[in-house]
């Protein structure tokens, strides 16, 4: 199975939306919002921000391994 690791997240205050690749080796607990500069955390249950506000969910869970 190959691994996307391009990603758009999409803040949930604002609704700007950006395409970023996703670390493989570490989950992405924060991320800065570069319009409105909100800090978003993942939502309860989620492992990284990618899982909760991505297209795409994390590397570790594409491949259903434990995330961080």
């Amino acid at each position: 199975m190959e691994i996307v690791l391009q990603s758009t997240i999409t803040c949930p205050k604002c609704g700007h939306k950006k395409e970023e690749t996703m670390p493989t080796d570490a989950c992405q607990y924060f991320y800065e919002c570069e319009s409105c500069k909100k800090v978003i955390k993942p939502l309860q249950g989620d492992c990284c921000v990618y899982c909760s506000y991505g297209t795409i969910q994390c590397p570790p869970m594409q491949q259903d391994k434990k995330c961080c």
